[in-house]
């Protein structure tokens, strides 16, 4: 199916909201679960951007900036996997391995973005020397605006203009590489879980990875809902049991305070 001129204004509108919050990190509105979703909901099939972002999260898990350091685009991961999906027809874990060149793509334009912005540094430092708070702000609308902009061109060349191409391109393609790639889509998002639980994992949450693994692969569910329910029951436990050892800490350290005033009073 094909992505209409209005759907890729509105793509591209989408685009710019969710690239300025990835640019701020203000609400995490460019994760690509919820990128995936609204994509799907303006291109009027919403399970579709669901199960594309979805897909598209657990591969993006453990990718987040760091300092200086850029991961590859997750807005526009979220965003061509579920139009990919949509116009080419390839289920959704091939569709997220070839939305990968898109997000690279978004990847390396922040990148220069970054050098580019140290144009406006030196005009930033005599505005501090100022004090000039208006000039300051100025300036970092401007460059969120530049981001924005970029955003939006990016995704609607690519998901509205460049749709007949990548279509011809998908249906090009043999029938072992589109596997490989559906193989690829797989794969990905245990490697992103991976890189997830490399920083995350503790021995003292062990026991919460062993429950969720025997659930996962011993026991047949229609859905995920009870492993959902399960896990906050896990993570309810979790907070009652610190509120709890905290609770009688303070309880002990407010003991002993009363004690050390008692002492005090009697030696005067």
């Amino acid at each position: 199916m094909a992505i209409t001129l209005g759907q890729g204004v509105a793509l591209a509108v989408m685009a710019i909201i969710c690239g300025i919050d990835f640019w701020l990190e203000g609400f995490y509105i460019f994760r690509p679960i919820i990128v995936g979703t609204l994509t799907g909901i303006i291109i009027g099939d919403a399970p579709l951007g669901m199960m594309c972002g979805g897909i598209t999260e657990l591969a993006f898990a453990g990718l987040t900036p760091a300092g200086g350091t850029q991961p590859p685009n997750p807005v526009l991961a979220g965003v061509m996997a579920t139009v990919l999906a949509h116009t080419t027809g390839t289920d959704a874990k091939g569709a997220m391995a070839l939305a990968l060149p898109f997000s690279f793509l978004m990847q390396y334009i922040i990148l220069f973005c970054y050098s580019a912005f140290s144009f406006f540094m030196r005009g930033a430092d005599e505005a501090a020397a100022k004090a000039d708070v208006h000039k300051i702000n100025l300036i970092n609308i401007e460059c969120t605006a530049i981001i924005a902009l970029l955003y939006g061109i990016v995704v609607f060349l690519c998901a509205f203009v460049a749709q007949d191409a990548m279509k011809a391109l998908v249906e090009a393609m043999p029938a072992w590489l589109s596997h490989g790639f559906e193989i690829a889509g797989g794969i990905l998002p245990a490697v992103g879980f991976a890189m997830l639980l490399k920083v995350m994992l503790k021995k003292e949450f062990m026991p919460f990875l062993l429950i969720g693994f025997i659930m996962a692969s011993f026991l047949n569910f229609s859905n995920l809902l009870p492993v959902a329910v399960i896990g906050i029951a896990l993570a309810l436990f979790v907070y009652t049991q610190d509120e709890s050892r905290d609770a009688a800490v303070k309880k002990a350290l407010a003991g002993i305070k009363v004690a050390q005033e008692e002492d005090e009073e009697d030696g005067i």
